[in-house]
Formats: C-alpha cells, sequence, structure tokens
C-alpha cells in the first residue's frame, strides 16, 4: 500500500489523469491507444499523462505485456490518502479539493449508470442504494465502522469468481455532518 504525499497529491490532482487511473483500475492495463480510444482523447496527451503519472508513482509498465513500440500500464499498489495531511499547506489543499471533488463526480457517475441500466430482477434485489442517517459517532468509531467494512469487502475479493458473477462496485462514503 502506498501513501499519497502532497507532491503526487499534486501530481495527480487532474481530471484527465484521474480518469486514466479510474479506466486501468475498472478495467485493468492498457495501453496508450486503448486508452485514447476509450477516453476519447489523442494517443500523445493520454502518453504524456501516463509518464507523469509513472513518475508520481501511480503507474508502472507492465514487463509481461506488449513490445517496444506498445508500452502497457498498470497500477502497482493500492493507494491511501489521509486528507488532514494537507490542512496546513493551501496549495496542496487546492489540489486536493480537485481531486476529492472529481472522485465525487466520479462516484455519482457510476451510480447514474446503474440506474439508468436495465438489469434483471435477481440483480435489483442484490443490489442497494441506502444510507443512513441516525448514526451518532465519534472519530474514532468512525475509523473502526470503516475499517471494520474494508475487512467485510477484502473477503469477497479473493479467490476465483463464482459462476454467473458480475463486476461490482461498492461504494462507501462516511462522514460528519452539520446539524
Amino acid at each position: 500500500m502506498r501513501r499519497i504525499d502532497a507532491r503526487s497529491l499534486r501530481g495527480l490532482a487532474h481530471p484527465l489523469r484521474m480518469r486514466i487511473l479510474e479506466a486501468i483500475e475498472l478495467d485493468g492495463p492498457a495501453t496508450s491507444s486503448t486508452l485514447a480510444t476509450r477516453l476519447g482523447e489523442n494517443t500523445g496527451t493520454i502518453s504524456w499523462h501516463l509518464r507523469l503519472l509513472a513518475e508520481h508513482g501511480y503507474l508502472e509498465e507492465d514487463p509481461d505485456r506488449g513490445t517496444k513500440r506498445e508500452r502497457w500500464w498498470r497500477i502497482p499498489d493500492r493507494t491511501v490518502l489521509d486528507p488532514s495531511e494537507f490542512l496546513d499547506d493551501p496549495e496542496t489543499r487546492r489540489a486536493l479539493g480537485v481531486y476529492l471533488r472529481d472522485l465525487v463526480e466520479r462516484y455519482y457517475d457510476r451510480v447514474r449508470a446503474y440506474v439508468d441500466e436495465d438489469w434483471p430482477g435477481e440483480w435489483q434485489q442484490a443490489a442497494t442504494l441506502s444510507d443512513w442517517r441516525d448514526l451518532q459517532l465519534t472519530p474514532s468509531q468512525l475509523r473502526n465502522l470503516n475499517e471494520e467494512l474494508a475487512a467485510v469487502i477484502d473477503r469477497y475479493t479473493e479467490g476465483e469468481a463464482a459462476s454467473g458473477s458480475e463486476r461490482v462496485i461498492v461504494q462507501l462514503q462516511s462522514f460528519p455532518r452539520r446539524s
């Protein structure tokens, strides 16, 4: 696991770079040409952003794929972001704001896409769009809740995919609300 620092956060906080990372996270290793087609950008622009993401440690070349002309890119590690680490640096706080707003928009777009798609009844019954509004937690309790939920999700990411399975996105937003 890799922690995002101020320098790498500023390198990531660009909408196209974030879309590139998301595309590789969701669909696996890719080349600049496959990403350019998928994201509607030109290959040169994508290549430049791929190199910048690699410079900041978000991507690496996949040595098991490609040729001298075709470079494949993959994500080496999970990244962890602690927003509290950037409270004292105005420039990094701006980059954090760009990153978090873009992240929230992508989460919203994923939910919207699910709602707009026509899924069979069994998938509609299995999915959920829920929230819990009556929790009263301390910061420590909220951190414990998030860790416990992550541990449950981790149990489902191990092993082979079962027959009839689909790729599933689990989104969790947990944050305090001012009354």
